[in-house]
């Protein structure tokens, strides 16, 4: 898909991953709405001026998920592309030194990084259907965010680790429902990345974790993060497949 003059939605598109992602799309000449809890996407969207739009959405709730959508079909005429970056962590064993965790923490991130992937997924996907495809092109394409700790999550990261798998795991079987629509699914899987979940880490604390991936040895940077989602998007051939963004690093124990 070219990107110039396509319109596509960015979820958690206020700061880190997203972020970059809207800029990289802008960039390159494509129209974007903005969807994230944070006001920070008010003042990106303000700076980056034309062709930007920012809608404050809650990923899990239908109502304001479908705004946004009207808002981008009102905006720019239709969605041909989605990036979902929206996203919560926490650290927490499954029993810890008061008992077990209580069930709601375990939801909430459940409900925001895979329920909530999913909300969006199925209302822009249903629009996308609903335009025609360009000649030559993709009727769609829809980029999620799953994480190393899909497959080697550390102690104390369960519910994160269970989120970012479910996403892993849907990527394959969305890509081959749509595909009958000419509408493509990849997930992005990046390690350890220089985001706002790191922000608030001592500075030695950030070097160490970005030691501990072979190579670069260094935390990852959102613009490397937001390469991958352009080439994604401009290669038809990448298709129902979860990427390893993360320097060869696999996590340890804890």
């Amino acid at each position: 898909m070219k990107i110039a003059g396509k319109s596509f939605l960015v979820t958690g598109g206020s700061s880190g991953l997203g972020a970059a992602c809207v800029r990289e799309l802008h960039g390159a000449g494509g129209r974007v709405v903005i969807l994230d809890i944070g006001e920070h996407g008010a003042k990106l969207a303000e700076e980056l001026g034309d062709g930007v739009r920012f809608c404050k959405t809650d990923v899990t709730d239908e109502a304001q998920v479908s705004a946004a959508i009207a808002t981008a079909v009102d905006a720019f005429g239709g969605i041909h592309g989605l990036v979902n970056c929206a996203g919560i962590a926490t650290a927490e064993r499954a029993v810890g030194k008061e008992g077990p965790q209580p069930l709601k923490h375990f939801a909430k991130v459940i409900t925001v990084n895979l329920i909530g992937t999913f909300n969006v997924i199925r209302l822009a996907a249903a629009q996308m259907m609903k335009q025609p495809a360009q000649p030559d092109e993709d009727r769609g394409v829809i980029i999620c965010t799953a994480s190393v700790a899909a497959f080697d999550g550390q102690i104390g990261q369960v519910a994160y680790s269970a989120s970012k798998g479910g996403v892993a795991g849907m990527t394959l079987p969305l890509a081959r429902e749509f595909a009958q629509s000419q509408i493509r699914v990849c997930s992005i899987a990046p390690g350890i990345f220089d985001t706002p979940m790191l922000a608030g880490l001592p500075e030695a604390a950030r070097e160490s974790l970005g030691k501990q991936t072979p190579f670069p040895a260094r935390l990852g940077r959102p613009a490397e993060y937001a390469s991958l989602m352009r080439h994604i998007v401009e290669n038809e051939m990448l298709n129902g497949e979860v990427i390893r963004l993360d320097g060869a690093i696999r996590l340890a124990p804890r």
